[in-house]
């Protein structure tokens, strides 16, 4: 056997590091209080033990945070969650962001707690402005849920000067939206910014003269399925 020829263990490493997707760090004081309750559980009754290790096990795979390839053509704005999406309409960005009253295409994806949980940056671009604003945990799937609910609203300014707007929405079990970047960070399509812990939902504003690219119940891949065409040359002034 040559040298340079992969053993079939290293193959089978290999094709596990690739099957199953890192653990997000926001996950790893869940995952290790399961494994801690587990060990506990496990010395009081062995079957107890059994119960603790699958959820812990589903701790870790639902904080999972899997690579993602993003597309690379200009003026597409890419989902920036794993979900359905819920609607797609007319309505006015949150006030804290600052676009005023205009109303812009906001497109709502709805996540499930068999989601993958990780937020991803919709546009490349600089980060304007971040405003968490503390609410109700009503359920993500109902429409004053981006009113209403807790939230973590961020503007991205494009490399030509088109801005957006994406926001973290807790729902019904959720209680905390985890953000990691920060103002005036530049970002880049694709990348994980943030994190909502259970169900939930994320709304992409766009300009009102974007192509919107999905209808309500398509299923979208955060980072690489495209939602929207963005106009060319959009400045906001």
């Amino acid at each position: 056997m040559s040298s340079t020829q992969e053993s079939p263990l290293a193959h089978l490493i290999a094709l596990a590091k690739d099957t199953v997707p890192p653990m997000h760090p926001a996950g790893r004081p869940f995952v290790i209080g399961a494994a801690v309750a587990t060990l506990v559980l496990r010395r009081i009754w062995r079957p107890l033990g059994v119960v603790g290790a699958v959820l812990t096990a589903w701790c870790a795979w639902f904080f999972r945070e899997p690579a993602r390839t993003t597309p690379t053509r200009e003026g597409l704005a890419v989902a920036a969650a794993d979900g359905a999406v819920a609607h797609v309409e007319s309505a006015v960005p949150p006030a804290e962001l600052g676009f005023g009253e205009t109303p812009m295409i906001r497109i709502s994806t709805f996540l499930t707690i068999f989601d993958v949980h990780v937020q991803r940056v919709p546009v490349s671009g600089k980060i304007d402005k971040i405003v968490y604003r503390p609410g109700k945990f009503l359920s993500a799937d109902l429409d004053k849920a981006s009113e209403d609910n807790e939230r973590n609203s961020m503007a991205i300014r494009s490399q030509d000067g088109t801005r957006v707007a994406v926001v973290q929405i807790a729902g019904l079990v959720a209680r905390r939206i985890v953000c990691e970047v920060a103002e005036g960070d530049t970002v880049a399509a694709g990348n994980t910014y943030g994190l909502i812990r259970f169900g939930s939902r994320v709304d992409l504003y766009v300009p009102a003269d974007s192509k919107v690219l999905v209808e309500p119940g398509q299923r979208t891949i955060g980072g690489e399925t495209p939602l929207a065409e963005l106009p060319r040359g959009k400045r906001d002034r």
